[in-house]
């Protein structure tokens, strides 16, 4: 029987033959030999479990194989530290698809949590991202970090104390990020430089920006869209920002709630966004950030951006700027003309002169603002050092149609 079961498994490869799982020793003398044996011997199908305990490692671990599973006994229950570590760019480092992890906790690394790169097919589930030491600039930059990925599921899953950000999808497309809390995060949610993903029933708060969309230049894969923001909490983001100044995220003011930079179809609705002390909604382009633009491909304009039917209130009552000088200079002359509270919902004003040189945006491009409740809205004229600070909301008063729901397969919703 059992030679007739390999012959059938040869046959069917992996797809319906999954190897048996290796079960990693609580010992924990041995557990970081044992854990890099199993990923530099896994094969597609293999499953790799982990016990429940507290496993120091001094050294990142790296996985290059398709199709395995990492899975620990339940977050909060399997924790890998990284506290000593001295090798690697990432507490764990995965270059292959079909990946995916579930139930543990990856603290303190020097660097990044969990990196996954050119993979399709990678699902989070129940993972936990932490920095135990609070707020440090020397903390790793990114908790849950795939990057130029497709297919990517986050959920249910804990990002804490990342100094950019706690869950961050970059250069990628078809995501899903769902159900997750980020908290004690510069950024707590970003997807930047992306297509097709949809963010929703999260929880962002205590961090120093909520959720962010963005679209930087001079990356291997740019052109963010098609991203909708929905059923979010995102609420009291009112961490001073920690991020090293040289940082992009290091320009976020702090107390910001929703921000887009430089994206295009953009659809937020049925969010809670509240109390984030400089704004609760941020619109703006690249310029903004007064840095100089070489790649000529580059959009750095935001357009055909839908805000709607969210629940926004409080916030704004203390406008702040980043973690760097120029950021700091920015709000603080932004807060001169419009006093405070600023408004719940801000955009720089800023369009592509070349594509409207009237300023007037298309139907397509608008930047459509509507029933959000009593929320206010300022556009603070950036392009013109803001002498023309316009703050009437009706001119926004339009739509978008419904951007579609992002689907992944094999991903119920």
């Amino acid at each position: 029987m059992r030679t007739l079961l390999l012959v059938l498994c040869a046959g069917l490869a992996a797809i319906h033959c999954k190897k048996p799982a290796t079960v990693i020793s609580p010992d924990e003398a041995n557990f970081q030999k044992k854990l890099q044996e199993s990923l530099l011997t896994a094969k597609p199908g293999s499953v790799i479990e982990l016990p429940a305990g507290t496993f120091h490692l001094d050294k990142g671990m790296t996985l290059s194989e398709k199709g395995v599973t990492i899975r620990g006994a339940g977050m909060d229950k399997t924790i890998l530290s990284f506290k000593g570590q001295t090798e690697g760019a990432a507490g764990i480092m995965v270059s292959q698809g079909d990946f995916l992890i579930e139930d543990l906790t990856i603290q303190d690394t020097t660097k990044d949590a969990i990196k996954v790169t050119g993979a399709k097919n990678v699902t989070f589930r129940r993972i936990k991202t932490e920095w135990t030491e609070g707020a440090k600039e020397t903390n790793g930059a990114y908790g849950i970090y795939p990057v130029q990925c497709e297919n990517v599921l986050i959920e249910e899953s804990v990002a804490i104390g990342a100094s950019d950000a706690g869950i961050y999808v970059g250069q990628s497309k078809n995501i899903i990020v769902r159900r997750n809390r980020a908290e004690m995060n510069v950024a707590g949610i970003e997807i930047e430089n992306s297509t097709f993903a949809d963010v929703y029933e999260n929880t962002s708060t205590n961090n120093t920006g909520g959720i962010l969309v963005f679209d930087l230049p001079d990356l291997p894969v740019q052109g963010g869209k098609n991203t909708r923001i929905f059923k979010n909490q995102i609420v009291s983001n009112n961490l001073k920002n920690f991020a090293p100044s040289g940082n992009i995220v290091a320009m976020v003011p702090t107390g910001t709630g929703f921000m887009i930079m430089a994206n295009d179809n953009i659809e937020a609705f049925e969010n809670t966004i509240k109390d984030n002390i400089t704004t609760n909604v941020l619109i703006v382009s690249y310029l903004v950030t007064e840095k100089p633009i070489k790649d000529k491909n580059y959009d750095p304009y935001p357009e055909a951006i839908h805000v709607h039917n969210n629940t926004i209130t409080g916030g704004g009552v203390d406008p702040t700027g980043g973690n760097s000088l120029a950021s700091r200079v920015a709000v603080a002359g932004l807060r001169a003309k419009l006093g405070k509270p600023f408004p719940q919902v801000l955009w720089d004003g800023i369009v592509n002169k070349a594509r409207f040189p009237d300023r007037k945006l298309t139907p397509d491009a608008q930047i459509c603002i509507r029933d959000n409740g009593n929320a206010d809205f300022g556009n603070f004229d950036a392009a013109n050092n803001m002498s023309d600070i316009k703050r009437d909301l009706a001119v926004h008063n339009c739509s978008h149609p419904a951007l579609s729901p992002n689907r992944i397969p094999g991903v119920r919703d």
